[in-house]
This record gives structure tokens, sequence and C-alpha cells, in this order.
């Protein structure tokens, strides 16, 4: 079965959920169909095909510097049997490419446009294309996989003319080979944590979707005692990071140990940090699953998280940690999640039953193994129907 495999991010470039779900996805994948993927990126490799915006559109609007990836994926697509892709910036890739050699397109939603308004703050006028794309892909695909539950309630709302029989859930997986407790605490002392005070830990962008503000809002109420670390980086615009940077002062200003690393960490730091930290963080006001979460709780780490998307799924209510309804109002949920930080700080035996019971539902769950092979024989179905 030869196919191609469409995606923005990519190793080494991954900075997001989507991107480390195809990480993953791929490695499965190699061993047990003729795989190609196609990226955003310079140069080539076995089996992977890297793609550059034309240089002609180097200063206009990032929709239509994606369309032109999209063009060159699709070009690149000849000899494939069936083509996957993965988020807005491949699906129009995956939809050229159907229409143009006759093949089968299944596509993964990670997320959906109609439910990321904010996103016209970054892309301006290119939000109306990045949701013509999705919708004229998602509309015309032969089968879309939902990562949760939640997310295909969502993907049938958003576009009735969907049949529900295309829309399958497969749900993100995690590698808890690589993902486990690492108790060095050499990334600590890097980055002059306090090994001896326990620490609340956010790991994500800075973008409206993963709710930062609300976190640093809420972190103001939680024990003094407690650190505060921030590994957020890639701001969606200027105008979210300076509001994040507003209230990082703020926040720096009223309580100590408060430490934000704005860079892309190594796979092992992030490891560690999520090893040794007291609580994982997920504010996230949009969520369809939250891989980042599975990633804290293989580490052996319970998480408090809002009670949105696919994020119930993954989070176990009580046993794998503690959920925070997103109330209309603002300052109740932050209230909320300032009060689920300290129950879970504050009771460190809980929250060690918690991380074991996080570790063990990782590890019995959501293996990747598991994912590909689920993904394969949707492959199959679809080849059988073509």
């Amino acid at each position: 079965m030869r196919v191609g495999l469409l995606t923005r991010e990519y190793p080494p470039d991954v900075y997001g959920g989507a991107g480390v779900h195809v990480e993953f996805l791929a490695r499965e994948l190699r061993d047990l169909v003729d795989l190609e993927v196609h990226c955003w990126g310079e140069g080539r490799a076995v089996g992977v095909l890297r793609h550059r915006p034309w240089s002609a559109l180097d200063t206009s609007n990032d929709a239509l510097r994606t369309f032109s990836v999209d063009l060159a994926m699709a070009a690149g697509l000849e000899g494939r049997e069936l083509v996957h892709s993965h988020t807005w910036y491949a699906n129009l890739a995956g939809h050229l490419g159907k229409l143009l050699y006759g093949i089968p397109h299944v596509m993964t939603a990670h997320s959906l446009e109609p439910l990321r308004p904010w996103k016209a703050e970054q892309l301006g006028g290119g939000y109306a294309l990045s949701s013509w794309a999705e919708r004229t892909a998602i509309e015309a695909a032969d089968a879309v996989i939902a990562v949760s539950g939640a997310m295909r309630e969502d993907i049938l709302g958003c576009y009735p003319a969907l049949d529900p029989e295309r829309v399958h859930v497969v749900h993100n997986g995690i590698d808890t080979s690589l993902y486990r407790p690492d108790h060095r605490t050499d990334a600590l002392a890097r980055f002059g944590l306090d090994a001896d005070r326990p620490y609340v830990l956010f790991v994500g962008r800075i973008t409206r979707q993963k709710g930062v503000p609300h976190l640093l809002r809420a972190v103001r109420h939680i024990d003094p005692a407690v650190q505060v670390v921030l590994c957020a980086g890639a701001p969606d615009t200027p105008e979210i990071d300076r509001e994040f940077r507003d209230l990082y002062q703020e926040l720096s200003r009223v309580r100590e140990g408060v430490h934000w690393i704005p860079q892309m960490l190594p796979r092992p730091e992030v490891i560690q940090l999520l090893t040794h930290a007291a609580v994982f963080v997920c504010p996230s006001v949009y969520e369809p699953l939250g891989i980042v979460n599975l990633e804290a709780m293989a580490c052996g780490t319970p998480v408090v998280a809002s009670q949105v998307g696919g994020i119930p799924e993954v989070v176990d209510d009580g046993k794998t940690g503690l959920l925070v309804p997103l109330d209309d109002d603002v300052e109740a949920f932050e209230a909320g999640l300032a009060r689920a930080l300290d129950s879970v700080i504050g009771d460190p035996d809980s929250a060690r039953r918690m991380g074991e019971a996080g570790r063990e539902r990782a590890v019995g769950e959501f293996g990747w193994d598991a994912v590909a092979r689920r993904t394969v024989r949707l492959y199959g179905e679809i080849l059988k129907q073509a």
C-alpha cells in the first residue's frame, strides 16, 4: 500500500501536538505501508520530501504561502495509492491529490477553523482562505479521522453536509517507552529551579487556544511557596506575545519563583521537567484531545486541565487529575484553576496516586502501535470502496 502523508510539521521542525502526532504515526506506519512523507522545510531524506513556500510569495499572507506548498505537495504524489493529510496547512494538497490522481483522501482533523476565530488575528483575510481550504477538503474527503469523540461531534456540527459514516475516531497516542519518568535533575538545575520546592508546569504555544493568559492570572492566587514554570513560545501574533509578556512581568512582581523558558526544548529536558512537576496544567479553551496531557501522564505527573473538547477522554477526573469547567465567567474559570492546582499540590499522597494512575492509563490505552494499526485498517477499508 503506497501512502502519501502530508503535514506542515515534521522532525526536526515540530512545535505542536499535530506535529507530535505525525512524527510518531509515521514511525509506526513505516513498518506497515510504503510511506512517503511530504512536509514543509528544506532538503530531502529517505522517504521524506520537504517543500518550501514559493519565494515570490515571501512577503504575502501566510495562507497564500501555504497554498503554494500545497500545490508542490500535490504534484509530488504521483504513484501513491492513498493520501493522508494533517491540518489545514496540508488538507488542500490532499484534496488536490485526490482530484489529480484519482486516489482516496483521508484527513485527520486536529482542530477546526470555525472553532478558532482568534486565528483571524494571525492570518487576517487569510483566515477566510484557511477556512475555505478546510471546508473544501473535509467535505470531499473519503474518510475523516477525529482524534477524539468530542472532536467527531465538533466536525459534524461544523460541517453538517459531511456523511457521519465517513467520520472515524482514532485517538492520539503516546510512546510510553520514550515518555516515562526521568528522575535526573540536571535540567532543573540548568533553568534555575529549586528542586526542593514544588512547581506547576505549563508546556505549550503562546496562543489564544492554549489559554495561557488565564493561567498567568490564576497562579497569582496559588500557594506562594510553589514555583511556576512556563515552557511557552512560538506566539501566534505580536499582540498575544505582548499580552503574555505583560502578564508574565506582572506575575513576577507579585510572587517569586516564576520561570519562563521561551525556547523549544529538547524532548529529554521536557520529560525531566514533566517528571518533577508537582502538577501539569493545561488551561486550553479549545482542545480536540491534547497530547501534552498524555505526555505528562506518561511521566507519572497529575494533570489539572480545562474540561473542554477531548481532554476528558484523556484525563480521568479525580483519578489521573482534576478537570475545571470552562465557565463563561472568566474569573470563575481562573479561580477554579487556582483551587484545583492548590488541591493537587496540597495533597502529595493523592497527587502521587493520580500520577501512577495516569502512567498506567497512558500505557494501557494510548500506544502508537495500536493507533497505526487502526489507521491502516481504515486505509484498507477506503481502498476497497474506491
